[in-house]
């Protein structure tokens, strides 16, 4: 993923997580809220230390990227994301974590009209 794609202050994360929206499933939860400058999303990962040791949760974050990076095109435009990873997550497979990113944000409307 790109280095303008990430959101990376503290600030921005507590203005998403304070203003925001937030869906979830069994795997994720995602908040989302809009922002003016950009006509970009910028994308948060948080992987909590009860979902394993480093290796897992850099594992996850890796997985989340990539899945972020094969879809940006089908991804709404000024809103910055965050990602959370629960448990249920950590023994899914790249095609069932991907099932799951594109229905959680389908369910929080974050894909542009007209994409599958």
């Amino acid at each position: 993923m790109q280095r303008k794609l990430r959101l990376r202050n503290r600030a921005d994360f507590s203005r998403v997580y304070r203003h925001g929206k937030s869906f979830a499933n069994h795997q994720l939860v995602v908040y989302w809220s809009r922002r003016k400058e950009v006509n970009q999303f910028r994308v948060g990962i948080s992987v909590s230390k009860k979902i394993g040791n480093a290796v897992v949760r850099n594992r996850m974050r890796r997985l989340l990227k990539e899945i972020i990076r094969h879809h940006e095109h089908e991804i709404m435009e000024h809103v910055d994301l965050i990602f959370i990873v629960r448990k249920g997550a950590v023994t899914m497979s790249y095609k069932d974590l991907e099932k799951s990113v594109l229905h959680v944000m389908r369910k929080a409307s974050l894909l542009k009209p007209g994409r599958r």
